[in-house]
């Protein structure tokens, strides 16, 4: 399981670039303090998740996924499960498992977050309406053999710019126009 410390660490250290960048941050540093963060079951307020946009090998597509059970077209992450040692891991995890990657066709991009999302979940059987705090981190895709697991319907890389032409969201939309800002070495 990550460390509340490294996180809050983390999160002190991303340089938010709009005030709902600096509200997100405020929000999971108070989670930080709650009993159990990183928990699927603490669902008030909600719980930390991580994810991960990737970018394909030469940076002007992003890997999205088609969600099951949103039925929306996001980046691949999910939850944090007991063998994470961090936010980074988990969020590997997730890409490796729903995207039918290994951790050497990845590169991370930076440590640090990419971006900081706090989304609804509405309630489902089991569970009740709960927010999820998205630690988001950046990554490139070295390899073109992505394939979608049984995990997510679809995957697709998808053009920065027909972004918008796909059933996806406002958060993945934002990220995609700070993608745009970024220069790369």
């Amino acid at each position: 399981m990550p460390s509340v410390d490294d996180v809050a660490r983390m999160l002190t250290a991303f340089e938010a670039q709009t005030s709902i960048e600096a509200d997100y941050r405020k929000a999971m540093l108070a989670l930080c303090t709650t009993s159990a963060p990183f928990s699927r079951q603490q669902f008030e307020p909600g719980h930390f998740t991580a994810s991960a946009f990737v970018l394909s090998g030469d940076r002007s597509s992003l890997l999205l996924i088609h969600h099951a059970k949103l039925h929306r077209w996001l980046q691949p992450g999910g939850h944090i499960e007991p063998d994470d040692a961090s936010l980074v891991d988990a969020a590997t995890r997730e890409v490796m498992e729903e995207c039918s990657l290994e951790a050497s066709d990845l590169e991370l991009i930076s440590s640090l977050p990419f971006d900081l999302d706090v989304h609804e979940i509405p309630a489902r059987r089991d569970e009740p309406k709960h927010l999820h705090f998205d630690v988001r981190f950046l990554y490139r895709c070295l390899t073109d053999k992505a394939r979608a697991s049984e995990e997510v319907l679809d995957l697709a890389f998808v053009a920065l710019d027909r972004i918008n032409a796909h059933q996806s969201d406002q958060s993945v939309l934002r990220a995609v126009n700070r993608l745009r800002s970024l220069t790369f070495d």
